[in-house]
């Protein structure tokens, strides 16, 4: 595997120095049927079946030449026939060695299973291919459903009820984002608000009829703001290229309408204030209401998702108040009133 990467690496960097179109290889039928029995064993799904493509694109690295298009024009001959051409014009080749070791999963299967499955069926190369090239007719039409979401992180599921694979499209449109089969089940059979976290690090939710999906969130730390300014906040959600502002100052008195811009009177708010996510317990009285309400009832009554409120920020004062939630409510014991004589502004950009 690491001389493979090498290899293609190289050939990436060259093809990108000569403008080349690609690199064509030798990939043969006999070799296309090796895959589909090897990820038969493993376990696979509609693709792993459809074989050696004849076109595919590899990622070789960073920089130049990082995009390799493979293609494989030898795929429809067999093994045979290429010896065979070979011979009628006394071509000498080379076998490499390692070939003939069984203690290697496709050499077993390429030295022991397929000479076993001839004596079945002498035509079995022959057949798995024909199976292949049916098989990349059903992917094509399945991939052309999942176009529809490939640069989306939402599947809703209500919009393939009636269709027989749903779960099928809901594994492609999960396995690139790190999800098993297993997880994929689990999820799809899990109540709404279930959570599952993947290997490469993206956690789906179960939201309704939808299936919502985004990088797993990282710990902030909360910020201390001790007095009026300007404040880049940590990082807030899961973009990391996201650069967020807090600008605290004192004001005329004025109301703002912008929810990303708080006003609230000046003299009710004790500094330093805090910066940080909401957290089990935290609660506040919303302004125009007089009994207190969980932060977390007050997210669901606005129909928020599991990833909107743990990505919810909150801003406390040195009482523990919370005075706002951004986007959401300001707190009514930090209120503008008519007795307000100047303004704290909060605005986040």
């Amino acid at each position: 595997m690491a001389a493979r990467e090498l290899r293609y690496g190289w050939f990436g960097q060259l093809c990108h120095d000569l403008g080349a179109a690609g690199i064509c290889v030798a990939h043969h039928r006999d070799d296309s049927a090796e895959t589909v029995l090897l990820n038969m064993v493993r376990g696979t799904g509609l693709r792993g079946l459809t074989g050696i493509q004849p076109k595919s694109v590899l990622r070789t690295g960073a920089g130049a030449g990082t995009e390799l298009v493979v293609l494989r024009p030898l795929l429809c001959v067999s093994r045979t026939d290429i010896e065979t051409f070979l011979s009628e014009r006394g071509q000498e080749y080379v076998v490499d060695s390692t070939n003939l070791e069984t203690d290697v999963l496709r050499n077993k299967v390429r030295l022991q299973v397929l000479p076993l499955l001839r004596q079945l069926n002498p035509a079995v190369v022959e057949n798995i291919q024909r199976m292949t090239e049916n098989l990349q007719g059903a992917q094509a039409v399945l991939d052309t459903v999942l176009c529809e979401v490939k640069d989306s992180n939402v599947l809703i599921l209500s919009k393939y009820k009636d269709c027989a694979s749903r779960n099928y499209i809901a594994y492609e449109f999960l396995k690139r984002y790190g999800f098993n089969g297993s997880q994929v089940h689990q999820i799809l059979a899990a109540e709404t608000g279930a959570m599952i976290t993947s290997s490469q690090g993206f956690d789906v939710l179960k939201d309704r009829d939808r299936l919502l999906v985004e990088p797993s969130l990282k710990p902030m730390k909360p910020l201390v703001i001790p007095e009026e300014g300007t404040y880049i906040l940590p990082e807030t959600g899961h973009n990391e290229t996201e650069i967020s502002r807090l600008e605290v100052k004192k004001m005329p008195v004025f109301v703002s309408k912008d929810a990303l811009t708080a006003t609230v009177d000046a003299k009710k708010v004790a500094f330093p204030l805090t910066v940080r996510r909401v957290a089990e317990g935290d609660w506040m009285i919303p302004y125009g209401m007089k009994g207190r309400k969980l932060l977390s009832d007050l997210m669901t009554d606005r129909k928020m998702t599991a990833f909107e409120k743990r990505r919810q920020l909150i801003v406390v004062d040195a009482q523990g108040v919370v005075v706002w939630l951004p986007g959401l409510r300001v707190d009514s014991r930090v209120a503008v009133s008519d007795a307000t004589e100047a303004v704290l502004s909060l605005h986040f950009s």
